[in-house]
């Protein structure tokens, strides 16, 4: 073809294009005016949209729940794994003291199943805490269980006795010391 016909093709082609496109946005135009009119339309849109939303959190909220049970209930499986063996000493003990003559034996025995046992519990993070007699009652460590008159004056406010050991686990009071304070 000569230039002059590709010309005049491209002209006669470009109307038409023109027409139609002019056409299509009367039409979305229309469409999209007719949508944002109708309020129903959107109502319903965003209706749907919100129920989907929320059946997605209601599952969500279900699927972590579920998920945090599954893990409370397993979390204590190390700890009792490692007490298990603690568990087999003491019935062997209980076995041996049946028929044990000695009772020096049966002493040692019990003093190294305790000796395992603290020492299989400080292996997962427990330690006891100290509660020196004469240290000032703190309230973050202690639990007062009754208070005593003081037999010096230096000693009030001061811990005279431990009724009950303290413990940490990583750190954390876990059981506070239950103490006698002198007042």
């Amino acid at each position: 073809m000569t230039e002059s016909t590709e010309n005049l093709t491209n002209e006669e082609e470009a109307p038409i294009n023109l027409e139609n496109a002019e056409n299509n946005a009367e039409v979305n135009t229309a469409q999209s005016e007719e949508e944002v009119l109708d309020p129903q339309v959107q109502i319903d849109a965003l209706n749907d949209k919100y129920l989907r939303l929320y059946a997605e959190f209601d599952n969500y909220k279900r699927r972590t729940a579920k998920e945090r049970i599954e893990l409370f209930k397993t979390a204590n499986a190390d700890v009792i794994k490692s007490m298990l063996s603690v568990l087999d000493d003491f019935d062997r003990a209980k076995k041996s003291m049946e028929i044990a003559k000695d009772i020096d034996a049966v002493k040692e025995g019990i003093q190294l199943i305790h000796h395992k046992l603290k020492s299989t519990l400080q292996s997962q993070g427990l330690s006891e805490m100290e509660s020196v007699l004469g240290k000032t009652f703190d309230t973050d460590l202690h639990e007062a269980i009754t208070n005593v008159p003081a037999p010096s004056e230096d000693l009030k406010g001061k811990v005279m006795d431990e009724v009950e050991k303290g413990y940490l686990l990583n750190d954390k009071v876990i059981r506070y010391a239950k103490v006698v304070v002198g007042s």
